[in-house]
């Protein structure tokens, strides 16, 4: 087996590991539990950090790679479109049980893994979609968006999450039809946000598109 491919049967295996068990033990149990030597582990990942790192990565980081800002700001299509569009994809990249259980181990362990995916979410995928919304009703750009934007756009993000939660950690029941939930969500949100840009006074008179 060479270097590379001994590399992402470790990653492979870890992450498997993590979302049944985890992050509990030293690299000694982890080694163990993997079926390899403590010294092998050693050789491709100086520390557990540097394993969870790469767990990270790959299964965090490497869904997103695959062009969603670029939909985002395609501002040749109506934004309800793309919003839709955006989270249809987003949700079947993340709504998996190993996903979404070391997402909720890491969280409850304090490991960084949820530190730097919500700092993600914020920078790349909500503040995008708020500088959308603010151009579609007019607003003027801001290099960030305001307290009461982002904490829509969370209450938003999170609800749509949760559902993933309560469907596949859960095992509660669910509106089975997710592009009607995403749909649904999407109603509320852009209805909030219309209200907060009612109320903004750098707005020019161009209503944002509740339906598009």
């Amino acid at each position: 087996m060479s270097a590379d491919d001994r590399r992402s049967e470790f990653v492979t295996k870890a992450t498997e590991l993590f979302a049944e068990e985890g992050f509990a033990g030293g690299t000694r149990a982890l080694a163990r539990k993997l079926g390899v030597t403590q010294p092998l582990l050693y050789r491709y990942f100086p520390s557990k950090d540097d394993l969870i790192k790469e767990v990270y990565r790959k299964v965090y980081l490497e869904p997103l790679e695959i062009g969603w800002e670029k939909l985002l700001s395609d501002r040749s299509r109506p934004l309800r479109v793309r919003l839709q569009e955006f989270y249809e994809i987003y949700t079947d990249a993340i709504f998996t049980r190993k996903w979404l259980r070391i997402y909720l181990y890491s969280g409850l362990k304090g490991l960084d893994i949820n530190r730097w995916y919500v700092g993600m979410v914020k920078d790349k995928i909500l503040t995008r979609i708020l500088r959308e919304c603010r151009h579609e009703a007019g607003l003027a750009v801001q290099s960030r968006p305001s307290a009461a934007e982002l904490e829509l756009a969370w209450v938003f993000h999170g609800g749509i999450f949760y559902y993933g939660v309560r469907k596949y950690i859960y095992d509660a029941p669910v509106l089975e039809d997710k592009a009607q939930m995403i749909s649904d969500a999407l109603d509320i949100f852009l209805a909030g946000f219309e209200k907060i840009a009612e109320n903004s006074a750098d707005r020019r008179r161009v209503p944002i598109k509740v339906i598009g």
